[in-house]
């Protein structure tokens, strides 16, 4: 068998003069694989058509599917599967056929599937063509509809079931087929490890071009990935198809995944592709059964770079809102269960106990230099402080409060979403309002050197940043961190907020925690611990070295490689950043 990397330059010689001499797009011929085989079995292949209700993803859409059912399969058990978009291609069912006989590929279910259509109410109209919407577009509503709704009806109506391991579970397609099978895995790596992607659309036509900066910055995903592409692929308003995947492929390798490749001279076309299909299928499915892990060489740029080690652990769950981690001198942390009132502790070694009850709605904690635990308690308009046997005193009362963040000489600042306001809280007790005007004013956070005040806006983009004068009041407002937002949502999600001891700065947000230079770029996305509004996050344990998240109804923790801040402690000054 030709090794993978080399099999552009294979391909060319076997077609004589190379395209750039020749001025002719080059052959790719069929390999043997491609065609009919004698003696070997062949798969059944079923054509039918599915309509979506108005609950779908994409409601209304029509479209045609077709499923290949090998000869060989034990429809006992669960079935590996490998979709195609488009309705195929890649002469797949004969390369299924002959890789199945050899034992070089699972027996696998083939599901080959259009795109869906919405039929014109009369012949004087358009059908509303849904192939750019349900492919080019990023987020989990393809892969929703895979896995929620399609797989389901189709294991219903033919018979089998499909494994739900991830290991079992391929997708490809061509063009925005490509990128649509790719935004599957990176969605739902538990189903879909393995892709195929051929001339991927990984341009600007509905921000597809983002992928090779999330690649870079995100944690690495538990998949591999085959591409193919021509260098006469299509140029066009939306980008350089040729340019982008071979950025992609190099944002691949920089973030640790298991990837190959084969550029060839072709256009917009699947010549190449379905000349290269067997041994691409080879090459997704070697070691099988063997699962697929994340960076499995140890050799992601994005984890060097990131500030953690390992995955999450749970800390806590059975709770049903948790929000507003503080960690007090001891490393031990202190959360709330917003929506039942109650304050939770949870010490070094892990135990986890009540601390207190009937809070008012607790949600923002802090730990000022008295050693107090401060709360928002917004249900009851107040802020109070707990001394260690959780023995509330009122602090400041006629405020609504969501979060807080305390200087080491006691100043109190707190955010007021709805009023869309910051509050200062001097030491005198008295207060006032520092800054109006942000659409949702929710984390709070000191810089490490606590001469900045930096305040997420939850339903914009950016989180603002304040120079604090002497008297407290705030001068400077910027909006000066840039976050990375889900496709399709118009706000960040920006919740709270912590600092490392250089400088960085952490914020939940919904598509994880993301995390900034003290330049205001981020430089990571740390995923999410589970499916829920991740509300808020902070360092803890004995050594400052445990990230703790408050996500759901739960909360969880991971290894740092750095420092946390905790800013009841006197000021630090980080390093100045990179610029």
């Amino acid at each position: 068998m030709i090794p993978m990397r080399s099999i552009s330059l294979a391909l060319c010689l076997l077609a004589g003069l190379p395209a750039f001499l020749s001025g002719a797009e080059t052959e790719y011929p069929l390999a043997e694989d491609s065609k009919p085989q004698a003696g070997v079995p062949k798969g059944g292949v079923v054509r039918s058509n599915y309509t979506s209700g108005e609950k779908s993803v994409f409601p209304g859409g029509y479209r045609d599917y077709t499923v290949y059912i090998p000869s060989q399969l034990d429809r006992s058990k669960p079935a590996p599967f490998m979709v195609l978009q488009d309705n195929g291609g890649y002469n797949a069912t004969t390369v299924f056929d002959n890789l199945i006989a050899k034992k070089q590929i699972p027996a696998l279910v083939g599901i080959f599937i259009g795109h869906s259509r919405v039929k014109a109410a009369s012949t004087n109209a358009l059908d509303r063509f849904n192939r750019s919407y349900e492919y080019d577009g990023l987020g989990d509503n393809y892969a929703r509809f895979l896995i929620d709704e399609f797989f389901p009806a189709i294991e219903a109506k033919h018979g089998f079931k499909l494994s739900t391991n991830a290991v079992d579970g391929s997708i490809g397609g061509a063009s925005s087929g490509a990128i649509a099978a790719f935004t599957a895995a990176w969605e739902r790596p538990d189903r879909f490890s393995r892709v195929f992607s051929s001339i991927g659309t990984y341009v600007g036509l509905r921000a597809g071009d983002d992928y090779r900066v999330l690649i870079r910055k995100a944690e690495p995903k538990a998949f591999r990935i085959f591409l193919q592409d021509g260098s006469s692929d299509q140029n066009i308003y939306g980008g350089d198809w040729w340019m982008a995947n071979q950025e992609m492929e190099r944002a691949l390798v920089f973030a640790g995944y298991d990837v190959n490749h084969v550029w060839g001279d072709g256009g917009h076309n699947g010549k190449q592709a379905t000349a290269v299909f067997p041994d691409a299928l080879r090459w997704l499915w070697r070691d099988y059964p063997a699962p697929i892990k994340a960076n499995p060489e140890g050799k992601s740029k994005v984890l060097t770079t990131t500030v953690v080690d390992g995955g999450w652990e749970l800390v806590s769950s059975g709770h049903k809102f948790t929000e507003g981690p503080a960690v007090n001198t001891k490393g031990e942390l202190f959360f709330t269960d917003l929506s039942s009132s109650q304050i939770f502790k949870v010490a070094v070694d892990g135990n986890v106990t009540l601390f207190a009850e009937n809070t008012g709605s607790a949600n923002g904690l802090e730990f000022g230099p008295d050693g107090r635990l401060y709360a928002c308690a917004s249900g009851k308009k107040q802020i109070v402080a707990y001394d260690d046997s959780g023995k509330a005193s009122v602090v400041a009362e006629g405020l609504e409060s969501n979060d807080i963040a305390i200087t080491h000489d006691g100043r109190i600042y707190v955010t007021d979403p709805n009023n869309k306001q910051v509050w200062l809280i001097k030491k005198d007790g008295s207060k006032q309002v520092v800054d109006k005007g942000l659409t949702f004013p929710n984390g709070v956070c000191l810089s490490p050197d606590q001469s900045l005040l930096y305040v997420a806006d939850s339903r914009g983009q950016f989180v603002f940043s304040y120079q604090i004068a002497d008297d407290g009041t705030l001068a400077h407002k910027q909006r000066y961190y840039h976050l990375h937002m889900v496709d399709g949502s118009n706000q960040s999600g920006a919740d709270g907020m912590c600092v490392d001891a250089d400088g960085r700065l952490y914020v939940t947000t919904e598509m994880g925690i993301q995390f900034c230079d003290q330049a205001g770029r981020v430089n990571g996305i740390l995923e999410k611990p589970q499916k829920a509004w991740l509300s808020n996050v902070a360092f803890g344990g004995p050594d400052g070295k445990t990230l703790y998240a408050t996500c759901g109804d739960k909360v969880f923790k991971r290894s740092a490689k750095v420092k946390g801040v905790q800013t009841f402690a006197a000021p630090i000054k980080p390093k100045a950043p990179a610029l």
